[in-house]
């Protein structure tokens, strides 16, 4: 079986306020499976932030930073990816979490402000999570444990630096030797 790709594009970010949370949106599709996201806002913090943690923890996850959403979106379509948008307004992640599993390749649109109405056209699924004002962290959270069952916490991320030992209590990290 082939391995699903799976992409976020993060549009928008209300200034200020939202550098945290774009952090945590970068840093939850990293940890659950995406391979890469994509911003339309640059922000060069993030961009070391996530550096760190890939060189501390493993792994390759990306970051892109672009100018448009709308080429983007018309060209992985077009390349056979399914977008996928979350919205509160959206088709019950209940109803529909069964056709996103059988998808191959995922363009997972994350919005920050009102997002433009064209994203609800050119989407081919609309996925609410729950029907109540929430987080988009955690809606991408949820969206990403039910479409890979819970397959992405066996994932290894290789290259880090340290590693952690899942225990009963208390903490162990495993830290890698590293060679100069």
């Amino acid at each position: 079986m082939i391995p699903m790709v799976i992409e976020v594009v993060r549009i928008g970010q209300r200034v200020v306020r939202d550098d945290r949370v774009t952090t945590h949106v970068v840093l939850v599709a990293r940890a659950f499976g995406a391979n890469s996201i994509l911003m339309t806002e640059v922000n060069p913090e993030i961009k070391d932030t996530l550096k760190k943690i890939n060189d501390t923890w493993g792994g390759n996850f990306s970051i892109k930073f672009i100018e448009n959403w709308k080429p983007i979106i018309k060209t992985k379509k077009e390349n056979g990816f399914k977008i996928v948008h979350l919205t509160m307004y959206g088709e019950k992640i209940n109803d529909i979490q069964s056709d996103l599993k059988k998808e191959e390749n995922l363009l997972i649109v994350v919005g920050a402000e009102k997002v433009p109405r064209e994203i609800y056209e050119f989407a081919d699924y609309n996925v609410g999570i729950g029907n109540q004002p929430h987080s988009e962290i955690s809606s991408l959270a949820i969206l990403l444990d039910r479409i890979q069952m819970g397959s992405q916490f066996n994932k290894e991320f290789s290259g880090g630096k340290r590693k952690i030992i899942p225990t009963k209590k208390g903490k162990t990290v495993v830290m890698k030797e590293t060679r100069d």
